[in-house]
């Protein structure tokens, strides 16, 4: 078969779009089993007039040091056409965020989830670990051996983590200190978030609002940091999201704690002024808010940890 034969094989230097939609979909059934509460706001979005899901984008931690940080997740998915769209420092977080674009692939009409629908935004987030204090960084290098960031495509699939697992004495003092750094060392590169386009549903839960009625009305408990529903300084991303699951963790050192995992969101993003006029059956999506919100995501990205 010859390249003419592809139709997409221009967009991946790395391999073939399949493969790439197959460790999207492996990253996700990772998140989803380690997440049950996540996993029941996402089988019960689709139950519900038979909805069909389409991703935002998808989030990971990481810790920059040794080769760790959003390289060592990032090489891999630019090898498949991924572009850097734009970077985010927070600051009082030591994190700094980096945005990638999917590449362009086909999707057919009744084309949806990561087997035929578009694929996901990225958003890798490193913490910046040279700013922490001699005794956090000491305790990261512990774990983290030189070289191993190179697994982290791997890991990230499986779920497991590329170093041994931390003590809950050394988890509970990096917490102290800086919550998602504690939160990288226990859950490695699982994934942190998905985001489900909300504008993309076709039904009631199109409304964002409806959306978020209806999970509180299930007994779903919603981050209320910044408001439930977090709107965008120009009014045109709006976001709800899950609070982070608990998980009962046993550490290295035999103790059990409960400490935050995942979650999950739902995005919506409103028709730029410039198109609102246009026809609803003629919107796509670069007619949409584009990009993020600096301020909702310092809302919806926190993990509070009660430690004992």
């Amino acid at each position: 078969m010859g390249s003419h034969d592809l139709p997409h094989a221009s967009s991946f230097k790395g391999g073939s779009e399949t493969f790439l939609r197959n460790v999207f979909e492996n990253i996700l059934k990772t998140y989803l089993k380690k997440n049950p509460t996540a996993k029941k706001i996402w089988e019960l979005v689709q139950s519900v007039d038979n909805e069909k899901i389409f991703y935002d984008h998808f989030t990971f931690k990481t810790l920059k040091v040794d080769g760790y940080g959003i390289d060592s997740l990032s090489s891999f998915f630019m090898d498949y056409g991924y572009k850097v769209k734009g970077e985010y420092d927070f600051t009082n977080k030591k994190l700094r965020a980096r945005w990638f674009s999917p590449p362009d692939v086909h999707v057919p009409d009744d084309g949806h989830g990561l087997g035929t629908g578009p694929l996901p935004q990225l958003v890798l987030a490193e913490v910046l670990v040279d700013e922490l204090s001699p005794e956090s960084q000491e305790i990261i290098k512990k774990y983290l051996k030189p070289e191993g960031g190179k697994q982290a495509l791997l890991s990230s699939t499986l779920g497991s983590l590329i170093w041994e697992k931390p003590t809950w004495t050394d988890f509970k003092q990096l917490a102290k200190e800086n919550e998602f750094a504690a939160w990288a060392l226990i859950h490695g590169y699982t994934m942190n978030h998905l985001a489900i386009s909300n504008h993309r549903l076709k039904h009631r839960f199109s409304d964002i609002k409806c959306l978020k009625e209806y999970l509180e009305e299930k007994g779903f408990e919603l981050n209320k940091d910044g408001g439930v529903l977090k709107v965008s300084q120009d009014d045109l991303l709006l976001q709800i999201s899950s609070i982070s699951e608990k998980l009962a963790v046993e550490f290295a050192d035999g103790v059990t704690q409960t400490i935050p995992a995942s979650y999950v969101e739902f995005i919506d993003r409103l028709v730029l002024p410039q198109f609102k006029d246009l026809p609803h059956d003629q919107i796509e999506e670069f007619h949409r808010r584009p990009d993020f919100d600096f301020d909702n995501g310092k809302n919806i990205g926190q993990h509070p940890f009660h430690l004992k």
